[in-house]
């Protein structure tokens, strides 16, 4: 007799974007270019590897205090105050985490309940449904709209009511790359305020905002108190595989994601926090130039996915390309975008997000696809050959 599992793990499925990196690696060869998954393949900075590997050396090797070794919790409070002039409490209200996916987890189990209902925005990354239906509560998706991706004041005021305990925000925004506007936190900020509603912000692509600056939802006026940021080391600092991100919360919300956090995973990895520490000192000169390289792939990247026939808005944020394929699936007589993704991966070794897997109803992405652009400049163009190698050149009318 098969071992009986929980309902909850039958309401959702592995990761697709994941999913796509094991099938590059099994199908991709090695002209081949995995853009699916958002990590970089590019070295991290010199002087946080050293400082991890001093750290070893050092013999900081068993367990940190469980919500971060203090030397990291400092780093943080130091550089949240040098970018946004607010300075948490290092020893009441940070917590540090097995990454912002851990992060996440342990704050929707540690401020929602059964019968809770947490708000999405749509398309969203993929964790986020799984994560409540895993704290037991119940996400409520509220519609972000193409093109731009805008949000609709009157559709987000209808998805709270008195079952809503949390909304999860995430800007710079994976997949589509969109930077909620000034107005849109300011939807948010109300409606939280009036329904009494914990907003929990997703914002490890803080340092990748191409025009202005990032805002911080926790910065409006009366969010502060009603609001859990969380961030990590991965996007900013080009170590997806660390595993280290952060929480920043209320004490009372704290003492509850500790808690949490605690029979989680007990801590992230010791030696690699005290690389993290020395990554937060970088100058201001880092961010800049991170943001101007990531910009400049972005624009030329943008350019290529155009070029050969695909349709898609300048992001405004983040490092994804969220494109509509249209054309493409037409050409090359495939149903959706998962045939196309793997028709892609598995023939011609390039690796893509299907966009349906962003969606609650697959159907409504199913025209769309994902690229990341995190890469080195020979990835991108070989990237960029692939693409131009697949361009349909007349469609079924015979017009070019």
């Amino acid at each position: 007799m098969p071992i009986r599992t929980s309902q909850k793990a039958a309401q959702f499925q592995e990761s697709v974007i994941r999913e796509m990196t094991r099938l590059f690696l099994a199908h991709g060869g090695p002209g081949g270019v995995n853009l699916a998954q958002g990590f970089p393949d590019f070295p991290a900075p010199e002087a946080m590897k050293e400082a991890a590997c001093a750290a070893i050396q050092s013999d900081i090797n068993q367990y940190a205090i469980t919500w971060g070794a203090k030397s990291l919790r400092e780093a943080i409070a130091v550089k949240t105050e040098r970018h946004y002039g607010v300075r948490p409490d290092p020893e009441r209200e940070i917590t540090v985490a097995c990454g912002a996916t851990e992060a996440m987890m342990a704050a929707l189990l540690a401020l929602t309940d059964p019968g809770d209902e947490v708000i999405v925005f749509e398309p969203f990354y993929e964790n986020y449904g799984p994560d409540a239906v895993l704290s037991g509560a119940t996400p409520r998706f509220v519609r972000l709209h193409a093109p731009t991706w805008r949000l609709d004041p009157e559709e987000l005021a209808a998805a709270f009511n008195e079952k809503t305990r949390a909304i999860i925000v995430n800007t710079p925004h994976n997949p589509t790359g969109k930077v909620f506007t000034a107005e849109e936190l300011g939807w948010i900020a109300a409606l939280c305020q009036t329904w009494d509603v914990v907003a929990i912000t997703d914002e490890i692509y803080e340092h990748l905002v191409y025009d202005g600056a990032h805002r911080r939802l926790a910065d409006l006026e009366g969010m502060a108190e009603r609001t859990v940021t969380i961030t990590g080391l991965s996007k900013t600092y080009s170590a997806t595989g660390w595993r280290i991100g952060w929480l920043i919360a209320p004490p009372e919300a704290t003492v509850a994601i500790r808690r949490v956090h605690d029979f989680l995973t007990v801590g992230a990895a010791a030696p690699l926090q005290e690389g993290a520490a020395v990554a937060l000192g970088f100058p201001d000169s880092y961010y800049a130039e991170l943001t101007a390289k990531y910009k400049e792939k972005r624009d030329r990247f943008l350019q290529v996915v155009r070029d050969v026939g695909l349709i898609a808005e300048t992001p405004p944020g983040a490092y994804y390309i969220l494109a509509d394929a249209s054309r493409w699936l037409e050409a090359f007589g495939l149903p959706d975008d998962q045939a196309l993704a793997q028709w892609l991966v598995r023939e011609r070794g390039l690796a893509i997000v299907p966009g349906s897997s962003f969606f609650k109803n697959r159907a409504d992405g199913a025209r769309l696809i994902r690229f990341c652009y995190c890469k080195k400049p020979e990835t991108l163009e070989r990237a960029t050959a692939l693409l131009h190698s697949l361009r349909p050149g007349e469609d079924r009318e015979g017009r070019s």
